[in-house]
């Protein structure tokens, strides 16, 4: 039983080949991994059914059957110890459900800036933008066709749109133009509506242009921590997870001024071209008001 992503067969090449990023194919996806990135009242659901099937379930089909067979097997139930394990395994499922999106939660509520961002693995940083997404209303896929090289990352659903998503934690190097065209590519091969690549350090000025007038959108640092802060604050308003808000409060100064704007407590900003520190509000790029610091 495995629940490491898996290649999904709509999104990659044939096995044995090569995909965007120089990555092997590895196959289809269990029921169980499957069941791994549904809500986990979902996989105790399955598990529960699956169990009273089994247990329950079948003794009766058979009991109203004719012959031996049919009535001995409704008398001892062969299978009855499957039913335990279909339980167990659904549970299993269900508990690592829970414990990724409590680990996604996190760690989007503690990022505090741009910084804390770059400071994240290439993998974690997937979670984060895969988890922005999903507050904003996605149904986010994690594919695992991406990696540390590159590659479909994710896969967004909304509105009965599809958005295919490369992450590129790259801290200093700007994404060129060649990456944005392969996504352009692979949005066209598998008949997408958009691509988004997310990343740290930018864009050239080539990778810009090639994707104007495009349905590819380019989400530098700033527009992803605007992102994430509207995602945080979002999380502040909701008296269901005053936890939650507490830790994105203590991320940031009690001092904090209002902004503006809009009236929302801001948070601290560092401009990355000349290091100064500043207010911004965490409802960008909705909202654009600052204060500089004193």
């Amino acid at each position: 039983m495995r629940f490491a992503p898996s290649r999904q067969s709509g999104y990659g090449r044939p096995r044995g080949t090569s995909e965007v990023g120089g990555r092997m194919g590895r196959g289809r996806r269990s029921v169980l991994d499957d069941l791994a990135v549904l809500p986990w009242p979902v996989g105790l659901a399955v598990g529960a059914l699956g169990f009273l099937s089994i247990r329950y379930g079948l003794p009766a089909w058979f009991s109203r059957q004719d012959g031996p067979f049919a009535q001995a097997f409704a008398q001892s139930n062969p299978v009855a110890p499957l039913a335990w394990i279909v339980l167990a395994a659904c549970a299993i499922a269900s508990l690592v459900s829970f414990l990724n999106a409590r680990r996604r939660r996190r760690l989007l509520d503690t990022r505090t800036g741009l910084d804390s961002v770059a400071a994240l693995g290439w993998r974690d940083f997937e979670r984060l933008v895969g988890e922005a997404f999903r507050r904003d209303g996605y149904t986010v896929e994690e594919t695992g066709l991406g990696g540390a090289d590159g590659g479909i990352d994710l896969v967004l659903r909304k509105g009965g749109r599809r958005v295919l998503v490369q992450c590129k934690q790259w801290k200093r190097d700007k994404v060129p133009v060649n990456v944005v065209r392969e996504m352009y590519g692979l949005l066209v091969a598998h008949h997408a509506d958009e691509v988004r690549i997310a990343t740290v350090g930018g864009f050239t000025p080539d990778a810009a242009r090639f994707a104007e007038g495009k349905p590819i959108s380019l989400i530098d640092g700033e527009t992803l921590l605007g992102m994430i802060c509207s995602a945080q604050a979002a999380v502040a308003a909701s008296p269901q997870r005053a936890e939650s808000a507490a830790q994105v409060a203590s991320a940031t100064t009690s001092s904090a001024p209002e902004c503006p704007r809009c009236g929302t407590q801001m948070v601290e900003r560092k401009n990355r071209q000349t290091g100064s520190v500043f207010w911004g509000c965490p409802m960008y790029p909705k909202c654009r008001g600052t204060i500089e610091w004193k």
